[in-house]
């Protein structure tokens, strides 16, 4: 992947849901120089990509938190779970992105959507959808249009932290690294609906922590994808960002 302009993904399919949240849980998780955004927006996906210019077919979900950075907006990223170890090694290796294996669930049957992500016995996200246009908070639909915008071209911007633990157990091999990166996303399909979630945490997983003050709405999505090259914005005193370093591996690795 490293020697191409971008990671491309053809036909994918992917379902988006977004919830509120309370405002100090997204302080208390965004590593400094992340700052909170407005309004304490965190939403997750469950995605197949049946096709990319990578030579994997997989399934992928992950976790975000809306964040904000040097004025630009955009997603930080809590938990990346996949299905493929091509994929995973990728992701985090390349754009920091905090990828585990897991057993990933998504099928689409006319208008209802369906997934789930489960990991060592703990199914810590399930979702179901309907896409009949009506989300389920109908004065979301300005956080929705201002995202989608004319559905053309959707693009996403995510936010990671590079980072390696030090082979002698002494802190990191260097400073952790903020990385910015966009994801432009073509849909040729793209529909609203609302939807039920339920996240559950485990010991490694704590997605439940992610309390649903009330859920905004879902967006269905296939088409193509492309994730572009990846550029590194800021640097963290590893001190300081230690506390924010579970995301990747397992408690007790």
């Amino acid at each position: 992947m490293t020697n191409r302009e971008t990671a491309d993904f053809y036909d994918a399919e992917m379902l988006v849901v977004y919830w509120e949240t309370k405002p100090e849980i997204i302080k208390r998780l965004l590593p400094p120089p992340l700052k909170p955004t407005s309004t304490p927006i965190a939403y997750a996906f469950v995605a197949y990509y049946p096709k990319t210019n990578f030579g994997v077919t997989y399934n992928e979900g992950a976790l975000f938190l809306s964040a904000e950075f040097d004025g630009v907006e955009g997603g930080y990223c809590l938990s990346m779970p996949v299905t493929d170890d091509q994929a995973l090694v990728a992701g985090r290796e390349v754009f920091g992105y905090p990828k585990k294996m897991a057993d990933i669930y998504f099928k689409r049957e006319k208008r209802i959507v369906e997934g789930w992500i489960e990991r060592q016995g703990t199914r810590y996200y399930e979702v179901k959808a309907k896409l009949n246009g009506r989300l389920n908070t109908p004065d979301a639909m300005e956080l929705f249009t201002g995202t989608i915008g004319d559905g053309s071209e959707i693009v996403s911007i995510t936010y990671n932290f590079k980072h390696f633990p030090s082979p002698d157990g002494k802190g990191f091999d260097y400073n952790p690294r903020l990385i910015r990166e966009e994801v432009p996303l073509r849909p040729k399909e793209l529909k609203l609906g609302n939807a039920e979630i339920t996240l559950k945490s485990s010991e490694s997983d704590p997605w439940g922590e992610i309390k649903v003050e009330r859920v905004l709405g879902a967006a269905y999505l296939k088409g193509d994808n492309s994730m572009k090259k990846g550029y590194v914005v800021a640097e963290v005193e590893q001190e300081k960002f230690f506390p924010y370093s579970f995301l990747k591996w397992d408690i007790g690795i």
